[in-house]
């Protein structure tokens, strides 16, 4: 799926970017976006799975991973304009659409389409986030894991097993406990 099918998806609508984009390929292990770096774009991925991550006193840990079809950005950076304090990181190959700052800043100004396109998208952003703080609140591991495989299958297959842990913000051995014990 292309940017502007998703577009025309969500919004119900036939209309034409008005914005430009680039697609680019990314290597497995590529970092899109580095902390400290000012990030300029928005990402749509056509095409894998990109892992959202902060550095922290007690070492790195995984904010969230973000999967075809998904929109995805050092978003505070992209809308302040001021220094990432997340970095953009390929788990996969990955194909991604890219929108510049600068071209929504001016579509922005004269088209409705991306005015509701940059609503939608950060009212989509802020539910996930809720959502994600909300069953860190509420849910065990056990709960998050089976909540995360049954909506995103591919975790199983792409994603290694650490990674996964520490997204979750437990221990390797815990999730290992966690998928035998529902086998």
């Amino acid at each position: 799926m292309t940017l502007s099918e998703y577009i025309s998806e969500m919004l119900n609508t036939n209309e034409t970017l008005p914005f430009p984009t680039v697609t680019v390929e990314y290597a497995k292990k590529s970092v899109i976006t580095s902390i400290g770096q000012t990030e300029r774009n928005i990402y749509f991925i056509q095409e894998g799975i990109i892992e959202i991550g902060m550095e922290t006193e007690i070492g790195n840990k995984i904010v969230d991973f973000a999967f075809t079809n998904d929109l995805v950005s050092s978003y505070t950076s992209f809308l302040s304009q001021e220094a990432s304090d997340v970095y953009l990181y390929c788990l996969t190959d990955c194909v991604v659409e890219i929108v510049p700052y600068e071209k929504l800043k001016e579509a922005y100004q004269t088209s409705l389409l991306s005015n509701q396109f940059g609503r939608l998208a950060t009212e989509a952003l802020y539910l996930k986030r809720v959502k994600k703080e909300k069953d860190a609140l509420t849910k065990n591991a056990e709960q998050r894991y089976l909540e995360l495989i049954r909506y995103r299958p591919e975790v199983i297959k792409e994603i290694p097993v650490h990674r996964v842990a520490k997204y979750l913000g437990i221990h390797p051995e815990s999730l290992s406990r966690v998928r035998k014990s529902i086998s």
